[in-house]
């Protein structure tokens, strides 16, 4: 799936993934290939990302939200 995480002042990541793990305000939860269309706000933790070569980034977020659709997943981060 197309992933893009931004702040306000850069891009993060731009490109494919496999998984991304997201720490929501209702708890910790995974986006996969073929997700539902999700939107959801995001707490202060740890955003996990593994792309399509299995390579893990990590990604420490104070917040934010993030919409998913179509395989194409936009994150908004602080």
């Amino acid at each position: 799936m197309k992933v893009k995480i931004t702040k306000p002042d850069a891009t993060l990541y731009e490109g494919e993934a496999n998984l991304v793990q997201l720490p929501g305000t209702g708890g910790l939860f995974e986006v996969l290939n073929n997700h539902a269309p999700i939107i959801s706000s995001l707490r202060q933790g740890t955003l996990r990302l593994v792309d399509n070569e299995g390579k893990e980034q990590t990604f420490g977020i104070r917040g934010g939200v993030v919409k998913g659709q179509r395989n194409d997943l936009l994150i908004l981060v602080q």
